[in-house]
């Protein structure tokens, strides 16, 4: 097992997205951080993160959770109240 250092962060993130992680790291038995790091370096090395059947699960939580955001929306998502 590599030893690494983690910082503490700030990240904000859509608030339905952030109720699909944590059910999603729930069903997986682990921390929300792991599921996130998990994520990040599959994609650093461009392979997709998640099995089809864990694929499955997480649409199951996207209707839970009412999750209508695609990767299509990922560069067109502001706050709301922001202008523009």
């Amino acid at each position: 097992m590599k030893k690494i250092e983690r910082t503490q962060t700030g990240l904000r993130i859509e608030k339905r997205m952030l109720k699909v992680m944590k059910g999603l790291a729930e069903h997986l038995e682990c921390s929300l951080a792991e599921v996130i790091e998990g994520m990040i370096l599959h994609n650093f090395d461009g392979n997709p993160p998640f099995s089809e059947r864990t694929l499955g699960k997480i649409e199951q939580l996207k209707e839970v959770y009412e999750l209508d955001l695609t990767a299509a929306d990922a560069h067109g998502l502001s706050d709301k109240g922001d202008a523009g």
